[in-house]
């Protein structure tokens, strides 16, 4: 399958782009607190106009997450959550669920499995992409082929460290959309977004045609607004939205992800 032209990520930018709107992709860590909460807090991001979800797939060392996600992804843990099980509940909402979703994981549990056959079964459970924070581009360069067969893009990191050169390469080789990384370090809310990430976006459409999504740092609807001044075509926002569920009451968790949701939604169009 080409990726480009019909994966169900690039059809849903495509889209986006003729109604001038931005991707609002809110990222959330499966298993936290159980795996029922996130099928519910998926179908309320849904419902509550989020054009992709990111879904972190809980590591023991995730290494590119700051504390909130951390904590987010020990919880998961604690409450027995396994990538198999990750993606029977991911499958158990087909039918249900008609946004793309797409896994986050680290390259250990990938390669644990196996390159093609995690691809294999993450698409089958109806995953769409891919991102794996910390996959060399030269490892990245050898799993996008395997996951564009599986019928998965790989999306790629860019950060604002990155050499021009390389950047390019990056954004050459990613599927779906490019994740431009918008802080040097960890993931979590910053109060303020670097100005430099606007011409990173800015460089990254010229060396590429991939839409480009910015990530990291962006806790609520002020920074949505900028990134959407940028030119970017999508914003992720995870350890906001992460600790607005923490913080909800038993039971609310869904409700106050839909909420929030909407709020980002409004800013980002």
């Amino acid at each position: 399958m080409s990726s480009q032209q019909s994966s169900s990520i690039a059809l849903r930018f495509e889209q986006l782009k003729r109604e001038g709107r931005m991707a609002l992709m809110p990222f959330l860590m499966a298993g936290d607190p159980d795996l029922s909460v996130t099928a519910e807090v998926l179908l309320s991001l849904q419902a509550s106009g989020a054009d992709m979800v990111e879904l972190g797939m809980p590591y023991s060392d995730p290494l590119a997450d700051g504390p909130v996600i951390q904590a987010a992804a020990a919880r998961a843990l604690a409450a027995g959550t396994t990538p198999k099980k990750v993606l029977e509940m991911l499958a158990s909402l087909r039918g249900q669920l008609s946004i793309p979703v797409i896994l986050f994981t680290y390259s250990n549990p990938l390669l644990n499995v196996g390159m093609e056959l995690f691809c294999e079964q993450a698409a089958a459970a109806g995953a769409s992409g891919l991102v794996v924070p910390d996959l060399p581009l030269e490892e990245a360069e050898r799993l996008s082929p395997i996951a564009e067969r599986a019928g998965l893009d790989l999306v790629l990191l860019v950060a604002p460290t990155t050499p021009l050169e390389r950047m390019g390469r990056i954004a050459q080789s990613s599927r779906g959309f490019t994740y431009l990384v918008s802080v040097t370090g960890v993931t979590g809310e910053r109060s303020t977004m670097e100005n430099r990430v606007e011409g990173l976006v800015q460089a990254l459409k010229q060396t590429s045609t991939v839409p480009v999504a910015v990530g990291f740092g962006i806790s609520g609807v002020e920074q949505v607004r900028q990134v959407r001044s940028w030119g970017a075509d999508g914003a992720i926002v995870g350890s906001a939205l992460v600790k607005r569920m923490a913080s909800a009451g038993p039971g609310s968790a869904a409700a106050e992800a839909g909420l929030f949701c909407s709020e980002l939604r409004k800013a980002a169009d």
